[in-house]
């Protein structure tokens, strides 16, 4: 199924709205409604073309962290999509086909954000428990009151 982009998507909905216009009863001009904030759907798309460009520039293996920074804003982008589509759906026209669509596109994306971000923070615990690792298994690992050349001050046990 191929992806539309933003301009495709605000030409379907015109499209779609003006077909069924003549069934709908009295409708807003297309003219009217881009006028009255409709356009605003389009620079939703737009960010959204963008992060998802962003997204697949990181490649087939993307590095965990990128791509839950990248999802979360994507997800982000969504659900503030679908607020205004919500808000604006009758008086824009917009087809319940569209809709759907982007609710089905939100929601896996908000599926893939959780697996990433699950990801890059199981990296970063990792990442964290190889540097403790290292840290204590270092030939230099002092102790509080010692020093490099001596190593740890012992303290004398027993009587004095």
């Amino acid at each position: 199924m191929k992806r539309l982009d933003g301009l495709q998507v605000c030409r379907l909905a015109l499209f779609a709205g003006l077909a069924l216009a003549p069934f709908t009863g009295p409708a807003v001009s297309p003219a009217a409604a881009q006028a009255s904030g409709c356009e605003q759907i389009k620079t939703f798309l737009d960010q959204r073309k963008a992060l998802v460009e962003r997204l697949n520039k990181l490649g087939k293996k993307p590095d965990a962290k990128s791509a839950c920074s990248l999802l979360t804003n994507l997800a982000s982008n969504g659900s503030s999509t679908l607020k205004w589509v919500d808000t604006n759906k009758d008086w824009c026209q917009i087809p319940d086909a569209f809709v759907d669509g982007f609710k089905a596109d939100n929601s896996r994306v908000t599926k893939f954000r959780g697996q990433a971000c699950n990801a890059a923070a199981q990296q970063a615990t990792m990442q964290k428990r190889a540097q403790q690792q290292q840290q204590s298994n270092s030939p230099f690992n002092v102790a509080p009151g010692g020093d490099v050349l001596s190593g740890p001050m012992k303290i004398p046990q027993g009587a004095l």
